[in-house]
């Protein structure tokens, strides 16, 4: 598998910097990236990586079982694997899959006061409570989530440079439009980046390849895997029930108003049989929940019901994968992303604002004469994001923005097949921008 250049990269590289680094635990769903991006790293950095992996080498459980201090766990290392070398100041430790030996979490602790050596963990975010593993170390440790690649990720896959993507970002900060030719090149890549979505292996494939050829299987195979995981680390919960719920999303996305409804899980399913279901599949990083507002103001964070909410894939490939072959076929062969009821864009817009570190909600009333599909925030307004899958009219943003109900909205933005542009209500922006809306609300006022 080839190199792919990450966003980790360049935090690790920040945290290497700091001469007072804390040992680091890279958290992140199941095949995301998170072991070849450290080991790159250390490749390039450090003269001496030892590499534990509990779920592989399930021998090393037992290096803690005599205390945390560092000497007594590097003893019981080298008695397991005599010879290896443990150089002060140039010796990384990297301890994989944590969640197979959350006791390594409080060692963290005693690692960082001794100094002598850096210390990596990585960890699935299924089968284990990382409010647990934070309790231990609290202060000693430092904390990075990863996600599957985003489209600025995907775009450097496919060989474009920081100048090239700044160009495009230039336009949004300018609010001036983008050539024929960037319009046309990156819709063309964005259509690319939402069959494909942003697995390293799949995306990988492709790059190489140069085509569809195998991304089909291995999405299919992902997903199996991913129900395995369910059916594996879903403990304290009914693994059925989750795996119910699991399924049952490109149903509720294919729907009109796409929500989840109990209801329609299994039969005579209620709310309080299913209590746990959708945080478990949120915190594994297999879902992106998206909260209704009570009411479309400030502050977004009190302000929804926890009992109506829409579930989105964490991976927008995953939902591509799970449909039937008929609209893989369509999607491949037509680029036909206006099918399936607008999900799609809804499903990729959703991922790209969660990467971006954003809570996702939408509103719909009560007689759904005013629906929006997200919300985002600069430091003094609330600003609805519309996603339209065609160029129709926006009746819901505009009452957002002209009705005097709704104070806190002053202006809003559109997503779609739309070049950049601002109407004095509303900014327009492609889709494909939508990975530098964070950034841009930022710097826009400043």
């Amino acid at each position: 598998m080839a190199l792919l250049k990450r966003k980790i990269d360049a935090f690790l590289a920040e945290w290497k910097a700091n001469p007072d680094r804390k040992p680091l635990i890279v958290k992140g769903a199941r095949q995301i990236g998170k072991t070849e991006s450290i080991r790159q790293f250390a490749r390039n950095n450090y003269a001496n990586v030892i590499e534990i992996n509990f779920v592989e080498q399930k021998t090393f459980k037992d290096i803690f079982d005599n205390g945390y201090e560092p000497d007594t766990i590097i003893r019981n290392i080298t008695l397991k694997r005599p010879g290896i070398e443990f150089a002060e100041g140039e010796t990384l430790i990297f301890f994989d899959e944590l969640q197979a030996c959350p006791d390594c979490a409080t060692s963290l602790k005693f690692f960082k006061q001794d100094g002598r050596y850096d210390v990596i963990c990585s960890g699935s975010l299924m089968g284990i409570s990382y409010k647990e593993i934070e309790s231990n170390s609290v202060g000693f440790k430092d904390d990075f989530e990863m996600h599957s690649m985003d489209f600025e990720e995907f775009l450097w896959a496919l060989g474009y440079s920081d100048e090239q993507i700044n160009g495009l970002y230039q336009h949004m900060l300018d609010v001036t439009p983008l050539s024929n030719t960037e319009m046309n090149v990156m819709l063309e890549h964005f259509g690319e980046y939402m069959v494909i979505g942003g697995m390293p292996a799949v995306v990988n494939s492709f790059v190489v390849n140069k085509n569809y050829s195998g991304v089909l299987k291995m999405q299919k195979q992902l997903l199996l895997d991913y129900e395995e995981d369910i059916t594996k680390y879903a403990e304290s919960l009914d693994k059925v029930k989750i795996l119910n719920v699991y399924r049952k999303i490109p149903v509720f996305l294919g729907s009109d108003n796409k929500k989840f409804r109990i209801s329609k899980v299994a039969h005579n399913a209620r709310n309080r049989d299913y209590v746990g279901v959708v945080d478990w599949l949120a915190n594994a990083g297999m879902v992106n929940v998206c909260y209704c507002m009570d009411a479309p103001e400030l502050p977004l964070g009190g302000n929804f019901d926890p009992d109506n909410f829409k579930l989105y894939f964490r991976d927008t490939g995953l939902l591509i994968g799970s449909l039937d072959d008929e609209v893989q076929d369509d999607l491949r062969a037509n680029k036909n992303f206006n099918t399936y009821k607008g999900a799609i864009y809804e499903n990729i817009v959703a991922d790209m604002l969660y990467k971006q570190g954003y809570a996702l909600y939408f509103f719909r009333n009560e007689k759904s004469t005013i629906e929006m599909d997200f919300f985002v925030r600069d430091k003094d307004s609330l600003i609805p994001v519309e996603v339209k899958a065609n160029d129709s009219s926006t009746p819901s943003l505009n009452k957002l923005i002209d009705k005097p109900d709704f104070g806190d909205i002053k202006y809003g933005i559109k997503l779609g097949r739309r070049n950049i542009g601002w109407n004095g209500k509303f900014y327009t922006f492609p889709y494909f921008l939508a990975f530098m809306l964070k950034r841009w609300l930022k710097e826009r006022n400043s």
